[in-house]
């Protein structure tokens, strides 16, 4: 995987390890056209290499361990209707293309759902480098990117009463990842 170069002050060289207990992967959709539903999963892994001629972002979370507030519901989104965590029990992004975007970050790559593969961008920042006080070094990303559910297949809505849709089509993805380089 080739991925664009990125500018060194922006994120350092080196090999970069998931903190998965200080990162998080979620999700957050329009509800019964009122209020935003959000999700999270909580089995998240990821790495980040920066080499001198680019930078490459890949992660997976597994969908067996989304959570929400109603295992009912959580049930219901690992189902065929939604996820279909049987036949595809991870949610996976590769990195295209790692850049700098004025202050920010843009970050290009493949998402995978459902075994459909789509182009998507995530904009964000980056943080850090900065010391922990076990002689770490620790670097944060936080990527914010729109996708439409259909296109992965995603079709589950329910009609209202008084028109519109139980589920919005336009899902929001956030990432929250701390990185510890490795040694």
């Amino acid at each position: 995987m080739t991925a664009t170069a990125t500018p060194t002050n922006l994120l350092p060289t080196g090999t970069w390890k998931l903190d998965t207990v200080h990162s998080n992967a979620g999700f957050s959709v329009r509800h019964m056209v009122v209020s935003t539903f959000r999700g999270r999963f909580e089995d998240v892994a990821a790495t980040l290499e920066v080499g001198d001629d680019g930078a490459t972002l890949t992660g997976v979370v597994k969908v067996d361990s989304i959570e929400v507030r109603d295992e009912t519901l959580a049930a219901h989104l690992r189902s065929a209707d939604f996820f279909d965590a049987e036949a595809h029990p991870e949610i996976r992004f590769d990195s295209l293309s790692v850049v700098q975007d004025g202050a920010g970050l843009l970050i290009e790559g493949d998402l995978t759902v459902r075994g459909v593969t789509r182009r998507v961008t995530g904009r964000g920042a980056s943080t850090g480098p900065q010391a922990d006080p076990y002689g770490g070094t620790r670097l944060g990303i936080t990527l914010e990117a729109v996708v439409d559910r259909r296109d992965y297949g995603l079709e589950w809505n329910a009609e209202l009463p008084k028109g519109g849709y139980a589920l919005g089509n336009d899902v929001t993805l956030t990432v929250d990842l701390e990185f510890v380089e490795e040694a």
